[in-house]
């Protein structure tokens, strides 16, 4: 998870998923000025949010919840940055080898 003495600048520039107020966003980004825009589906509603720089620096960190508290301009959101688990098939690089 994240570590307290991170920023949540940071942890996003590292993260793979994401999860906003329980939601896993599909989509997620920092645009060129560090603004970031996320996209998650909830049941056929498409939801959107995007926050600012100054958002993103005054976020705090919950360490109970392992969690980034986020202020935007439609209130207060949750965040969780997580990282993908990935497995490497060494299989396939023996069968290419033979």
């Amino acid at each position: 998870m994240t570590a307290v003495t991170d920023t949540l600048l940071n942890a996003l520039e590292n993260c793979d998923m994401l999860e906003i107020d329980g939601l896993h966003a599909f989509d997620f980004s920092l645009d060129e000025d560090d603004n970031l825009h996320i996209e998650c589906m909830d049941g056929r509603a498409a939801k959107r949010w995007a926050f600012s720089m100054a958002q993103i620096q005054a976020a705090t960190f919950d360490p109970t919840l392992q969690s980034w508290l986020i202020t935007g301009d439609s209130g207060e959101h949750r965040l969780v940055c997580m990282a993908a688990i990935g497995g490497h098939d060494d299989e396939e690089e023996e069968h290419e080898d033979a």
